[in-house]
């Protein structure tokens, strides 16, 4: 008998170890590793049932649209190198945008509107067809050809450029100390000359007299 329950523990033993051995490894190192790994990436958060949320309310600022600016057609074509074609279509379309301005009068022109007012009484201080004085009748016949001259003769002496007697033109003017007119050409001028004289043309008197080109 004791022979048989020795024979009996022995095969037990070996079952045991048998089945033992047949069971899978774990790596529990590697098991831990992945527990603490999910442990801190989803953590899980735990609040009281009564907890009290609130949102923070954001404030929208409106701004204004932006200006855009629009390009000229100029500068566009600067940029893409039509300037030159473009400068010579606005240079032909400048005659009817604006009229060019006349041309100043000519010598015979002024001679002959001055003319027109053969016979005006002298009136000191006078500007009008109504009465002249010397300087009021040059003045007032320029002015009607867009040149303004100054008020008094001796300021109509520096209005224009000094020409010689040889050079002199009709349309000229021609002073003195204290009178001014208009050469005629010839040696003859018109002018308001004195008060009881009407405004008339004829000979030059005065021996040196000066010839102002103005215009």
């Amino acid at each position: 008998v004791a022979t048989s329950g020795l024979v009996l523990s022995l095969a037990a033993t070996s079952a045991s170890a048998a089945e033992t051995s047949a069971l899978p490894r774990v790596d529990v190192s590697a098991a831990a590793a992945e527990a603490v790994t999910a442990m801190i990436t989803t953590p899980s958060v735990v609040a009281p049932a009564d907890v009290t949320w609130s949102v923070d309310e954001l404030e929208v600022a409106v701004r204004a649209p932006r200006a855009v600016a629009v390009e000229r057609p100029e500068a566009a074509a600067s940029r893409s190198g039509e300037r030159p074609a473009l400068s010579a279509a606005l240079a032909a379309e400048a005659p009817a945008r604006e009229a060019a301005p006349a041309p100043l009068a000519s010598a015979s022109a002024i001679v002959n509107y001055a003319r027109q007012f053969t016979g005006t009484p002298y009136v000191y201080g006078g500007v009008t067809p109504a009465g002249f004085d010397c300087s009021g009748f040059t003045q007032y016949v320029f002015a009607h050809f867009g040149i303004n001259l100054p008020r008094s003769s001796g300021d109509q002496r520096y209005a224009g450029t000094v020409v010689s007697a040889a050079e002199a033109q009709p349309g000229d003017l021609v002073w003195w100390p204290g009178h001014v007119g208009i050469y005629t050409g010839g040696g003859n001028h018109i002018a308001a000359r004195q008060p009881g004289t009407a405004l008339h043309e004829g000979p030059i008197t005065h021996s040196s007299p000066t010839f102002i080109r103005v215009g």
